[in-house]
């Protein structure tokens, strides 16, 4: 039986994954280099983990094609280690996991999309601020083509995430009976009704589903929302940022949330769980403009 189990092990993709990315350290490693953290000082400062032991996960990644290794440096020779397509293909099973956590072993097992204000979630939200959005967390504007979430020509960018807009695609059945879905049209609505304010201040516009950018495309169109959409269907800013997820309708979404970040990247203020729509557009532009 023990040489049968060996060769369904060779043909299932669960056993084949758990080989290259079940270990814990190599989990981490990948979260953190998801989150714009490339060289090997930074990676062993972070997770408070053994020059040897990251050496070994590090080599190991590279060995199965997550990381490709990258010199930054001639003297002393020094590489930077960065997620290859096979890793970026990796990340939306990051996120699923931590959305799993946050619901099963952090949470009490209720399917929401919005936080308790003192939960887990929102102490991870809430430690955000001085984190640097890496360059690398590309999204899709609606003309299919890689958006930047921050604009670096204003003083700052507000960027809010929603679950989806019923708009044009039908949302799934009992949407609105779980707790935080409602309002993104509302949102969206608010957002763009303020932003001459936004403008007038120097102040970008951000909004992030995970919806695709045709539906995010035909939504602008029909509300004249004049700021960007932006997708992030694969996962790479809930990864970098590790924001909260939730899994409706098979697709995971983002849960509400507000962020403030300067020109240079970095996250200046965090709103989250957002419960009050209105007060929460009030306070992101009362943010951008200090």
């Amino acid at each position: 039986m023990a040489g049968r189990e060996r060769v369904v092990d060779e043909v299932c993709g669960v056993a084949q994954a758990a080989a290259v990315a079940g270990d814990w350290w190599n989990l981490l490693v990948l979260r953190e280099v998801a989150r714009g953290r490339h060289r090997f000082d930074e990676l062993a400062t972070e997770l408070s983990i053994s020059r040897k032991v990251l050496t070994e996960r590090l080599g190991h990644l590279v060995a199965h094609g997550m990381l490709g290794r990258h010199p930054y440096s001639d003297r002393p020779v020094r590489h930077e280690y960065r997620l290859t397509d096979r890793g970026v293909a990796f990340l939306p099973v990051l996120v699923a996991m931590q959305d799993w956590a946050d619901r099963w072993l952090l949470g009490d097992g209720e399917l929401t999309a919005s936080a308790a204000p003192a939960g887990p979630e929102a102490v991870r939200m809430h430690a955000l601020p001085g984190a640097r959005i890496p360059p690398e967390a590309l999204l899709t504007g609606t003309d299919g083509r890689p958006g930047d979430p921050v604009d670096g020509a204003a003083r700052a960018t507000v960027l809010f995430t929603y679950p989806a807009t019923g708009r044009p695609t039908p949302l799934p059945a009992g949407w609105s009976d779980i707790p935080g879905t409602a309002g993104c049209t509302l949102e969206n609505r608010l957002f763009r009704d303020r932003w001459p304010e936004f403008t007038a201040a120097g102040v970008a516009v951000r909004g992030v589903s995970t919806q695709r950018p045709d539906e995010q495309a035909a939504f602008a169109a029909a509300e004249q929302v004049p700021f960007p959409l932006l997708s992030d269907a694969d996962l790479r800013l809930a990864a970098a940022l590790r924001l909260p997820v939730v899994r409706i309708g098979q697709q995971p979404r983002l849960k509400r949330a507000v962020l403030v970040t300067g020109p240079d990247r970095v996250i200046r203020h965090v709103i989250f769980p957002v419960l009050d729509i209105p007060a929460a557009v009030d306070e992101a532009l009362a943010h951008a403009r200090r």
